[in-house]
């Protein structure tokens, strides 16, 4: 799923960039944010928004201890895609959104698998 089919969410400016070292006892995720279009006390992080494993994370911005600018994407048509790096505290909780067909328990349970594996092999930023 392409940046083009995800659902039209609002930009997101509110918060403060920081720049500097990063907190202790937190994770990286780089991704195009947006502001949750239903609650203003969380963020959606469009993560690896150009690439073919595309998926919405969900994050409490009490958990996001250091954010930092990263190089902006191009799309193919020539339009950037800003970039940012969240460093959420360990321990957090977030949501991945992903829309999925309905079928079979097992291929779920093994779909669910294959994106916990997904992230584990996902580059060190």
């Amino acid at each position: 799923m392409g940046i083009a089919s995800l659902p039209e969410l609002k930009p997101f400016y509110e918060i403060a960039k920081t720049t500097g070292r990063p907190p202790k006892d937190t994770v990286p995720f780089i991704g195009c944010p947006r502001q949750h279009p239903s609650d203003k006390n969380k963020i959606i992080l469009i993560y690896d928004p150009l690439g073919n494993n595309t998926k919405l994370l969900e994050f409490k911005f009490e958990d996001i201890l250091c954010i930092e600018e990263v190089l902006s994407a191009v799309t193919e048509a020539g339009e950037g895609v800003p970039l940012v790096k969240l460093w959420i505290r360990k321990g957090a909780h977030g949501v991945i959104l992903e829309p999925f067909e309905v079928e079979d328990s097992t291929q779920f349970t093994a779909k669910h698998q294959d994106l916990r594996e997904g992230f584990l092999r996902a580059p060190s930023p």
